[in-house]
């Protein structure tokens, strides 16, 4: 009997933990959104850094802004190979002078990376090839911890590093403090909680 009486007991308060939950995730969800951001105040810099995967532009644009308001003189756009036989930099920098931005600010940075790792290895060695002191790092605000922790790791491995500050750019759907409201945004914090998981036991 009194043990039936503690597993219904049980039930009841599990069941009510569970409705504070939902009730309160406003609350608490967001705090797996921040956590992927890592965004930093631009500050003067010898070149920005854009990431390739933005398929809507947003990433570029905020570096030609970066331009714009005189943080950077130049902008390295990355451009894996793999979008109908070209590069992504191929199709960025035409999208960011439709924008509006001079074609002269942005360098193309053709690569064959596969993943942010490769693609930081790759980027690195351009930037000491053109002697770069300072750089910021543009990317998408979710994408933003994760590529800055990647970045370090490989400025620690190659023994050439420059000062790096990084830049969230907004995302077409991600928003950290109501990522779990669409369909997309979900998607996005999911695959780049695992890609962070994997990221920390060096896969």
């Amino acid at each position: 009997m009194a043990l039936r009486f503690f597993r219904h007991r049980f039930l009841l308060f599990g069941a009510g933990f569970l409705v504070l939950i939902f009730l309160t995730r406003s609350l608490w969800l967001p705090v797996f959104g921040y956590a992927l951001v890592h965004d930093e105040a631009p500050a003067k810099a010898d070149i920005a850094v854009v990431l390739a995967g933005d398929f809507y532009g947003h990433r570029i644009v905020k570096a030609g802004d970066l331009v714009r308001n005189g943080f950077v003189p130049l902008v390295l756009v990355s451009g894996p190979a793999g979008a109908y036989g070209l590069h992504e930099c191929d199709l960025a920098i035409p999208f960011a002078i439709r924008q509006g931005f001079p074609a002269e600010w942005f360098i193309a940075f053709p690569n064959q990376a596969h993943s942010t790792r490769e693609e930081a290895a790759a980027i690195l060695q351009e930037l000491r090839r053109r002697n770069v002191k300072s750089f910021l790092l543009v990317t998408s605000d979710y994408h933003t911890a994760r590529a800055r922790r990647i970045f370090l790791s490989a400025e620690r491995t190659s023994g050439f590093v420059p000062q790096i500050r990084t830049i969230a750019s907004r995302d077409e759907f991600f928003a950290p403090d109501s990522w779990w409201r669409n369909r997309e945004s979900q998607k996005t914090a999911f695959f780049e909680w695992t890609k962070t998981v994997a990221t920390a036991f060096g896969f």
